[in-house]
């Protein structure tokens, strides 16, 4: 597997990886900009609209056709967070041309059809299809809304967003329903210019094509991209230190089963050379099923339905998630900070590290036989601007020693709880 990364002009850059492991060929044009309250929905609701329609395909219908045609390819608009930058762009996948019947090109096509809905998008009068907004609002509300149907993971973008209170992290990817109501068929569109001209450009590519077969490929889409654009540069989030007291929240809903989520202060993210020394704690505390918080709380003592960690790799933040019931959640809360100190104190077993070890590394190679997980932790590093493999960072990983991992528990602080609780 051969990673090769260029910029192609300024604030545009592609990352190209050679595989023959695959059949499929993953394609990818994301646009990063800075995560706003003011700016999340519009940016959110972009995609969507452009993958209604362009002026040679103007409904799904017909590019559903041109898909058809490329073996029946995808090509889908996606929305991520990665730190506190807003990611929005489309991501496809494809046939890849060595198990083509006739040998045919499918990533040239493919690029082609990708640049129309990015630079030739189905307008009226200037501006965005006023029908085709109107439709995408209503869906993208129906998903701001339906984030509250997982009660877990509610829990979890709540206590960020308490959390992270003023911070952009704290702001929903997909922006807020009053937003989305704002948004007209002409501001999007603005929002459209400001982003072409504005957001810095990753473009991603993994099949068995050859870089410079990639990269020309690629010019069809940046033809369409301006060239007198001042692209936003890296963002790296700012750390916080957790507050002498951590804050506590409550809300109601009709739930059966308490939720608790805890936020930590973690003093170290994916820039910093101590990350592999907490992606090993992490584990060793939550983040697998040998973990402290599975072992303990949820299998011994059977306080949790539940009880897992994990971290925010581009951000100061790990989060403890755990379902528990309504009358144990102070006993569940003194148990998850007791396993909390066992971390601290280098109070876990030699096995407890190695098992670790394994999880952490076992995961970051298997994310090379992936292709949506591959993609993704280029986005991330893109967006980071970090050029480290899961290959490099598991190398890291083997060689944390037990005393770096008890340091990195020790800049571990709690800073937010959130319970969700049922309704009297």
């Amino acid at each position: 597997m051969k990673v090769t990364r260029i910029e192609l002009q300024p604030g545009v850059w592609l990352t190209a990886v050679q595989t023959k492991k695959f059949k499929s060929s993953v394609l990818g044009a994301r646009f990063l900009t800075p995560l706003t309250a003011e700016t999340a929905a519009c940016n959110a609701l972009i995609p969507m609209v452009l993958r209604r329609g362009t002026q040679s395909h103007p409904d799904l219908e017909s590019i559903s056709a041109v898909l058809d045609e490329l073996y029946g390819g995808s090509l889908e608009p996606v929305v991520r967070k990665k730190g506190e930058t807003q990611c929005v762009g489309f991501v496809g996948s494809f046939l890849d041309d060595a198990y083509t019947l006739e040998k045919e090109k499918i990533l040239e096509p493919a690029v082609a059809l990708l640049a129309e809905l990015i630079g030739n998008p189905y307008t009226q009068n200037g501006t965005f299809c006023p029908e085709y907004t109107k439709q995408e609002k209503a869906n993208l509300t129906d998903q701001i809304r339906a984030q509250v149907n997982d009660k877990q993971q509610y829990a979890q973008m709540r206590v960020v967003a308490e959390m992270c209170a003023g911070e952009p992290f704290g702001v929903d990817k997909l922006g807020s329903e009053p937003a989305v109501e704002a948004i007209t068929h002409q501001s999007l569109w603005d929002g459209y210019q400001n982003l072409l001209r504005e957001a810095r450009v990753e473009l991603y590519y993994c099949g068995s094509a050859d870089p410079d077969r990639v990269q020309a490929a690629f010019g069809p889409l940046l033809a369409v991209l301006p060239k007198d654009g001042n692209r936003t540069g890296l963002i790296r989030p700012a750390k916080k230190k957790a507050p002498k007291q951590p804050r506590r929240v409550e809300e109601a809903l009709d739930v059966t089963q308490g939720k608790l989520s805890m936020g930590f202060r973690t003093n170290t993210d994916a820039w910093d050379e101590q990350y592999p020394a907490l992606a090993l704690i992490n584990a060793i505390y939550g983040g697998t099923t040998t973990s402290k918080l599975f072992m303990n709380v949820r299998e011994k003592l059977s306080l949790c339905y539940y009880a897992s960690s994990g971290l925010m790799k581009y951000k100061d933040v790990m989060l403890v998630s755990s379902g528990v019931e309504f009358d144990k959640v102070g006993q569940a809360e003194a148990e998850i900070l007791s396993q909390l100190y066992k971390c601290q104190t280098g109070d876990f077993s030699d096995d407890e590290l190695e098992w670790a070890r394994r999880s952490v590394v076992s995961t970051l190679r298997t994310t090379l036989d992936n292709q949506s997980r591959l993609e993704d932790y280029w986005l991330g590093q893109g967006a980071a601007g970090l050029t480290e493999g899961p290959d490099e960072l598991a190398e890291r990983v083997e060689a944390v020693t037990r005393a770096q991992v008890v340091e990195a528990a020790q800049d571990l602080t709690l800073d937010t709880v959130y319970f969700l609780k049922g309704r009297e």
